[in-house]
C-alpha cells in the first residue's frame, strides 16, 4: 500500500486539528477580552459612583453645619437634607450588592452614611425643642448578615411609607456595623439583636411590621398624609 496516501491523510487530520486549536484559542481569547473589557467597565462605573458618594457626603455634612446656624423660619419637620440622604443611602444600598466592590471602601461609606444619619436625627430633635416642630421618626435596625430574612421586606415596607408620607423621617441602620456613634445610639434605646427592630415614639419593637401596623402605632401619619395633600392658600 503506497505510503503517501497515508502521509496526506495524516497531514489533512494535523491541519483540521491545527485549525480547530486556532478556533478554539480566538474563541477563548475574545470571550477573555470580552470578560475583562465589561468587568473593567463595570468596575470604572462603580469607582465614579463611590467617588460621587464621597462628594455627596462632604457636601451633606456642609449642609449640616449650615442648617445648624439657621433660624427656625428656615427650617421646616421635612428639611431639604433629609430628601437629600434618602437617595445616597439607596445609592449604597446598589454598591452593597455589586460583587467586584472593594468592601473596605464600602465599609468606610457606610461608615459616613450612618453619621450622616444620626447628625441629622440630632439635628432634627434640636431645632425641634427650639423651634417647636413636631416630626415623625422611626429609627430601623436592620442585618445584611444573612441572619434576617424579614429585614429586606421591612425596607421596602418603609421606603413605601416614606413615599406615601413624605415628612416621615426613616433613619436605616445596620446593627452589626463597627462604628461607635451606632453602638451608643443602640445602647441608648436598649435595641436588642432580634431584628428587624423598629424604635417608634421611643420604644422598641421586634419583628416584621406590616403598613397598617406602623400606622396603627403612628396615629401622627395622618396628619403627616393630611398636610402633604392639602392644598395651601394664597395670603
Amino acid at each position: 500500500m503506497p505510503e503517501e496516501p497515508i502521509v496526506n491523510t495524516r497531514r489533512a487530520r494535523w491541519h483540521n486539528y491545527a485549525v480547530a486549536l486556532l478556533i478554539t484559542a480566538a474563541i477563548f481569547a475574545t470571550a477573555f477580552w470580552a470578560s475583562t473589557y465589561f468587568n473593567g467597565r463595570r468596575a470604572a462605573e462603580i469607582r465614579t459612583a463611590q467617588d460621587s458618594i464621597s462628594i455627596d457626603i462632604l457636601s451633606l455634612e456642609t449642609q449640616f453645619d449650615l442648617l445648624a446656624g439657621h433660624s427656625c423660619r428656615d427650617i421646616s419637620e421635612n428639611s431639604v437634607l433629609s430628601k437629600e440622604i434618602q437617595p445616597l443611602g439607596e445609592r449604597l444600598a446598589y454598591l452593597e450588592g455589586q460583587g467586584n466592590v472593594d468592601q473596605d471602601e464600602l465599609v468606610r461609606l457606610k461608615r459616613y452614611y450612618t453619621l450622616l444619619q444620626i447628625k441629622d436625627l440630632l439635628l432634627m430633635q434640636q431645632v425641634s425643642r427650639k423651634c417647636g416642630l413636631k416630626p415623625v421618626f422611626i429609627l430601623y435596625f436592620y442585618s445584611n448578615a444573612g441572619d434576617c430574612p424579614e429585614c429586606e421586606e421591612q425596607g421596602y415596607v418603609l421606603t413605601a411609607l416614606s413615599e406615601t408620607y413624605p415628612s416621615l423621617r426613616v433613619y436605616s441602620f445596620d446593627y452589626n456595623l463597627d462604628l461607635s456613634a451606632l453602638q451608643t445610639l443602640v445602647q441608648i434605646h436598649d435595641v436588642g439583636d432580634t431584628l428587624p427592630a423598629l424604635v417608634i415614639n421611643d420604644t422598641v419593637r421586634y419583628g416584621f411590621k406590616k403598613i397598617e401596623d406602623i400606622e396603627t402605632i403612628l396615629p401622627q401619619l395622618a396628619a403627616l398624609k393630611k398636610a402633604a395633600t392639602s392644598t395651601p392658600t394664597d395670603r
